[in-house]
C-alpha cells in the first residue's frame, strides 16, 4: 500500500493535518476514531473560526487509500464479509471474480437541508414492480461507507435525521424500506459532527449517542495566533511547497495510524482498570453503559496509537473526559462539563492526587 500523501496536481490541495497548531483534544479524538471506528464518532463543539472543518478535511486527506470492489456503489471490501454489500456476497458465493480498485477514503459532507431520501437512498418502486428488480439509488450513507461522514452545524440538523445517522453509525448498516421492498447496505463510517453552542445544543439523548465530545476554544496566546495566521497565509500563497515541507511528517503519521489499526486487536486492559472505569461512570451517575464501553475502547486505541499492547492509567486519564463529559447532564438546560467533574472523580477512584485546572487539565501522580 502506497504511503505517498502529497496531493497530485489534479487534486485540490488540503491543509496538512500535521501542520495544524493546537486543538490537541479534537485531533486526538479524531485519530482514535480512525483507529477504532466503533468508538462511535466525535461531536466537536466550539467557537466559530477555530479550524473544525479544516482539521476534519485534513484528516481525510491524510488517510491511506482503501481496497474496494471496483463496480460496487457501497465501497465494499473485496475480502472482509462484514464490509460487503449483500450483492457482493452473492457474487462471491457464485465464484465470481471481483474487480478490485484502490480509492482515497471519502469525506462526505452532509448539507443541512438534506432530505431523508438524499441521506439514506431511494427505491424506484415503478422499476421494481415492472421489471422485478430492486432498483436502488444510493444516498450519502452509501458514499460514506468506510469513510468519514461530516455534519457541520449538527445542532441545527433535524432530530429525525440525526437519529438516522446515529443508528447507521452504531449498527454499521443502512436499511431502506418502501412499499414492502427492503434494501440494505453496509454503512460503516466515522461520524463527525461540529457546531457552535451559541446556536443551540443537541438534546442530551442524542449527545449520548456520540462516542466522544471534544471542546475547542479560540486560541488566546498571541504568539500562537500569529503562528496560525502565518501558516495559513503561507499555505494559501504556495500550497504545493507548503505540503512538500510537511510530507515526511504526514507519511510518518499515516504509517503510525496503519500500525495502530493492526496492533489494536492485541491491546489488553487489566480487569481492575475496567472495574475502576465503571466505578467512575457509576459515581458520575452516567446512564447506560455507553460511557464504560467508549472509555475502554478509546484507552485501547490510544495505547495502539503509541505502539503499546497494555493500557495504562494515564491512557484512561487522557480519554475519559472526552468519553464522559457529555453524558453527565440530566437537565437539557445544564451546560456540558468542561472536564473538571470527570477528572475529579477519576483522581479519587484511581487514587491519584488532584491538580485540576479550570479547563479540566489534570496533573496527577500516585
Amino acid at each position: 500500500m502506497s504511503l505517498t500523501v502529497q496531493a497530485p496536481p489534479t487534486r485540490r490541495a488540503v491543509f496538512p493535518f500535521t501542520a495544524i497548531v493546537g486543538q490537541e483534544e479534537m485531533k486526538l479524538a479524531l485519530l482514535l476514531n480512525v483507529i477504532d471506528p466503533k468508538i462511535g464518532g466525535v461531536m466537536i463543539m466550539g467557537d466559530r473560526g477555530t479550524g473544525k472543518s479544516t482539521t476534519i478535511r485534513a484528516l481525510a486527506d491524510l488517510l491511506p487509500e482503501i481496497e474496494v470492489v471496483a463496480d460496487d456503489p457501497f465501497n465494499s471490501h473485496p475480502t472482509d464479509p462484514d464490509l460487503m454489500s449483500d450483492e457482493v456476497r452473492e457474487r462471491l458465493s457464485r465464484g465470481e471474480q471481483l474487480p478490485i480498485a484502490h480509492k482515497p477514503i471519502q469525506m462526505v459532507d452532509l448539507p443541512l437541508g438534506a432530505t431523508e431520501d438524499r441521506v439514506c437512498g431511494t427505491i424506484d418502486i415503478e422499476k421494481a414492480l415492472s421489471e422485478g428488480v430492486k432498483a436502488f439509488e444510493p444516498g450519502l450513507l452509501a458514499k460514506a461507507n468506510r469513510g468519514i461522514l461530516y455534519v457541520d452545524e449538527v445542532n441545527l440538523l433535524d432530530d429525525h435525521l440525526v437519529d438516522v445517522l446515529l443508528d447507521s453509525a452504531a449498527s454499521g448498516w443502512n436499511t431502506v424500506e418502501r412499499e414492502g421492498i427492503s434494501v440494505r447496505h453496509p454503512a460503516r463510517f466515522v461520524l463527525v459532527g461540529s457546531g457552535n453552542p451559541e446556536e443551540g445544543e443537541l438534546r442530551p439523548q442524542l449527545l449520548d449517542r456520540f462516542g466522544m465530545h471534544a471542546e475547542i476554544r479560540t486560541v488566546k496566546d498571541p504568539a500562537k495566533r500569529v503562528e496560525i495566521v502565518e501558516q495559513r497565509s503561507e499555505f494559501d500563497r504556495d500550497p504545493i511547497g507548503f505540503l512538500a515541507r510537511y510530507q515526511a511528517q504526514q507519511q510518518a503519521l499515516q504509517h503510525q495510524l496503519l500500525q495502530a489499526q493492526a496492533l489494536l486487536p492485541s491491546v489488553t486492559i487489566e480487569h481492575q482498570l475496567r472495574v475502576q472505569i465503571s466505578q467512575v461512570c457509576s459515581e458520575l451517575d452516567v446512564d447506560g453503559l455507553r460511557g464504560d464501553i467508549v472509555t475502554n475502547r478509546a484507552a485501547k486505541a490510544l495505547a495502539a496509537l503509541e505502539g503499546r499492547v497494555t493500557v495504562t492509567v494515564d491512557d484512561i486519564r487522557r480519554v475519559i473526559t472526552l468519553a464522559l463529559r457529555h453524558r453527565l447532564r440530566k437537565d437539557p438546560l445544564e451546560s456540558i462539563d468542561s472536564g473538571y467533574k470527570v477528572q475529579k472523580v477519576f483522581c479519587r477512584v484511581f487514587g491519584l492526587e488532584e491538580a485540576v485546572g479550570e479547563n479540566g487539565a489534570v496533573a496527577a501522580r500516585a
